[in-house]
This record gives C-alpha cells, structure tokens and sequence, in this order.
C-alpha cells in the first residue's frame, strides 16, 4: 500500500458494484478478498490498470484473517533479519531458500510505516530482538477494502469463480462462476492476468474464518496443468477452545499436571501438539477484563470444557495448507505459476521458499500475504501489457460442475473429512493408513467428477465438494512418497528426517495423481 494511495483524494465509496451483463474485461483480474489479494489489487491498480476483484464472500469481513491477530515482522537490514533468516531455515528443515526470505522481509518492512498511519503501533516479539506490527484482522482487512476502492478497483462480492478461461494457446485469460446472492447469475471476466488468491484448504474443520478455505482455486490451477508443491505439508494443526473463536496464539500452555509448557511460541505449540496427539489433555490460561491492542486470549466465559480452575481446555483443528506450506508451485519472485498468465498470491501459493516444511508462525503468513501480493500484482500488469488483445477463449472444463446432481455433495465432504480431520490420519501418518486413504478417495474420484454438480447453490456445493477431494488426493499422494519425517509432515514408520530427502516433491494432476521429486 504506497503512500501515494493512502494520500489518493478520490471519495470512499463502499459498494461493491455489479457486473453489468454476462461479462466483462479487465487487465487484472483477482479472485479472492483476502490481504494477499487485496494487495494484489492494490499493486496492479497503482500502475492505472483496470483491476477488478472478485471474492465469493464479502471482501474484509471473511477468511482467517477476519478472525484473528495478523503479525507482521519488522526487521530492517542487519544482524536481527540475519538471524531471524537463519532461524527459520533451520526449523523448516532446510526446505526453505533464505533468499525467498530475505526479500519477504524487505517487502513487508517497506510496507510497515503506512499501516502505522492507520494507527498500529509497534510492540516486542516476545523471545525475539525485533519489534512487530500486530494489527486486528478485522479492522485490518477493513482499511484494505478502503484503500482497494479508492484506488478505482472494482470489487465484486458474492462472486464464485467455479473455473478458469483459456485462450487457444492454453495462456490464462479470465474466470467465470455465479452470483451468490443475485439468483446464482453467471459471470465472465476477460483479463490479461489474473492472479489467484484464494487462500488454502482447512478441509471445513471448523477453525475461526476458515469455512471459506476449501481449495477450489488449487482445483481451478491444476485443471489449466497447474503444478502443485509441498502439499505433503498440510498437516498443520492450530489449538482452539470451543467457547473461544480465535486461534490460541502467544497465551501460556500447560499439560494435564498443571505444569507449564515452556519454550518460545513455536515450540511450546509442537509440544502442546504432540501432547494432544498422544492422547493428553491440555490446557490454556483463563483470563477476564480487557485484552490489550494485539492479544489472542480466552474470554472469562462458562465453558463446560473447563476442569482446572481458571484454565480452559483446548484441543486440535486442523489447518491444512492455510498453515502448512503447500501450495501452487512458482517459477519466480513475480509469482508466476506453471501456467502461462496466472499468478498466485498468499496461502494459494506453496510457502517452502518461505518456511520450509512447517507452517507460518509469527510474522511469516502475514508478511507473505503481503510480499506475495505484491510481487504478483506486479508481474500480472506487466503480461497483460505485453499480451495485448485477447481472442477467442473457453473455459476449462472442472469436476463437479455437471449440469446434474447425481451425487450428494455431503457424502464427498464426509470421506474427505473421514481420512483428513483425525490427527491420527494427518499428524501421524503412515504407509497403511496412507494407502487406505489414497484407495477410498481415489475410488470415487471418477463418481465425483462426471456425476457431482447441479444448478445455483448445489453447483457452488458440488464444486466445493470436487475441491476438497481433489485436494486430499494431492495431499495424500505426496505423503506417501516422502519416506521420512520432516516439520509437520510426521511418518510413524519413517520417524527422522534423511538426508536423502532434503528435497521438494512436485504433484499435479486431477484424473490420476502424480508424484515427482523437484
């Protein structure tokens, strides 16, 4: 967000105007509202193209990041940057590319004094040497939607895009979907490019904001031969109360004995993990009166879930890839995917370079939402003006959007849920109960894909449905390839990590999955 657009005059007008007819066109074309997409928007739109952005919620008012505290890193060139590069390389299990980092932190430390002017302040990192901007998700995606129509994008909500456009040459040239809240009208955008910023799949597990997070826009990419990466780190859990509906972040932890789990953030919430994967109960610190700029507590309310004083029992959810680190694979820092005009920003995108083979801790999502957003923005104006005219397009066809409802949606989701929401089927992990897996989720793949669909509501559910499937397939696949065990990705019959496998796994296809070491 440049100082330029924070200065612009031009009036706020928060409306999110209709498409007038089928279609329309523009130079970008975003789809997904969350940060990573609005500073995608914001980015292209500061070049004066002609940006339009589509999100199948309300744009600053869903996702993740609408639920919680969003933490970005403040390290200017120097000693601090330096270490905190060199730390996060060694937790990510020498996946990551301290490169891919170093940028990201000079992206987001450009980026930090404007949000200052929205009045974040500043505030220590507990355990660490630099400070931190830890901004409200509300109110922060808030201030995005603001700046998003001053700056002349045309944001479009209630927007599903269902699948993607192509030209004769197979290059990117749009997406079409429905209208959710207009009678499920259909809509068409032509666009030079288009970056996708859907976010990841939380499979529908029931964390805060991530009911929106089930994988169409990973679907959408492979259908056009997109190639995916890392997807064997998806399984990324985060600690929630049932009477609480943020994730529990920077609170203090204790075991079923009352004692304290000590260690920084990160390790402090592994152990925790591990302790609720082995059966344990654990607990997070009760508190009541206000809660300062910045914390993630858990509110002074009755929980029947509460059997030691003044402390609140938490549990597992899963995270999938909007905290672990698989994704769309890149080429680049423009952010460039494997198909020729798209691009992917935020979660949507694999996050090895960034975190290696855990998941976004402290400032590392929030920065990447930021830096990635940016980057892709950037490069999607930048083809769009050496593309030129579009000609003629189709789109491409995608599982579940079958003119007819042949199978139940429900029962699709039901199986995902069944081999990917247990922690023994996703923290643990094993070649058994990975071909188990594998076996029953490939078996109604061919079912789901001609005959899952419908019209209005039901073609958004089946699409989802069709998503969600696909999405494990790739997950599952991956983990079973990889014979070790690394970051959040955990083999009960591979327990350490092997040299051998300090590699990266490429996976893509959609009728048949396939594998193959980077």
């Amino acid at each position: 967000m440049s100082r330029s657009t924070i200065r612009a005059a031009r009036p706020v007008l928060d409306v999110a105007r209709p498409i007038a007819g089928d279609e329309t066109f523009a130079d970008v074309l975003v789809v997904g509202g969350g940060p990573a997409g609005a500073w995608s928007a914001l980015k292209a739109a500061a070049t004066g193209a002609r940006v339009i952005l589509v999100d199948k919620a309300h744009c600053g008012r869903s996702g993740p990041s609408s639920k919680d505290v969003v933490a970005l890193w403040d390290f200017p060139t120097g000693p601090d940057r330096d270490e905190a590069v060199r730390r996060s390389f060694s937790r990510g299990g020498g996946l990551g590319d301290p490169e891919w980092l170093d940028r990201m932190l000079e992206e987001t430390h450009h980026r930090i004094d404007p949000l200052l002017r929205f009045g974040y302040r500043q505030v220590a990192v507990a355990g660490g040497p630099a400070a931190a901007v830890r901004l409200d998700g509300r109110r922060y995606l808030g201030a995005l939607r603001r700046e998003l129509f001053r700056a002349g994008v045309e944001v479009l909500d209630h927007h599903q895009a269902l699948y993607l456009l192509v030209d004769v040459d197979g290059v990117v040239c749009g997406a079409g979907g429905v209208q959710s809240r207009d009678r499920f009208r259909s809509w068409t955008i032509r666009a030079g490019g288009v970056v996708l910023a859907t976010g990841g799949c939380a499979f529908l597990s029931g964390g805060a904001g991530s009911e929106g997070a089930t994988g169409e826009g990973l679907l959408m990419a492979a259908e056009a031969g997109g190639e995916l990466s890392g997807m064997e780190f998806s399984g990324a859990y985060g600690l929630t109360a049932d009477s609480y509906s943020r994730d529990l972040r920077g609170g203090a932890l204790f075991d079923e004995s009352g004692a304290r789990i000590e260690g920084d953030e990160f390790t402090a919430r592994s152990a925790a993990l591990a302790a609720l994967a082995a059966g344990r109960r654990i607990y997070a610190e009760r508190r009541s009166g206000p809660v300062p700029d910045g914390a993630t507590t858990v509110p002074d309310v009755v929980d029947r879930a509460v059997d030691v004083p003044g402390r609140v029992r938490v549990r597992a959810v899963l995270q999938g890839t909007v905290r672990g680190s698989g994704g769309l694979r890149l080429t680049g820092f423009d952010c460039a995917t494997t198909v020729p005009g798209l691009y992917a920003a935020g979660d949507i995108a694999t996050r090895e370079s960034i975190t290696g083979a855990v998941g976004g801790f402290a400032g590392h999502n929030g920065g990447w939402a930021i830096a990635s957003g940016v980057w892709a923005g950037t490069s999607a104006v930048r083809f769009a003006h050496r593309r030129g005219r579009i000609g003629a397009m189709r789109a491409i066809p995608g599982a579940g959007l079958s003119p007819r409802l042949g199978v139940d949606p429900r029962a699709v989701i039901g199986l995902v849920q069944e081999h990917t929401l247990p922690m023994r089927r996703s923290y643990w992990r094993s070649a058994g109960s990975l071909r188990d897996s594998i076996g029953e989720l490939d078996a109604i793949w061919p079912v789901t894909a001609y005959d899952l669909g419908g019209s209005g509501a039901d073609r958004i559910r089946a699409r989802q449905a069709a998503a969600l499937l696909a999405v494990a397939r790739w997950t599952k696949y991956s983990a079973l390839a990889r014979t070790e065990t690394r970051g959040v990705h955990r083999r009960t019959d591979h327990p350490g990590a092997t040299q051998d496998w300090c590699r990266r796994l490429i996976t893509g296809g959609v009728s048949e999955v396939w594998v193959r070491p980077a």
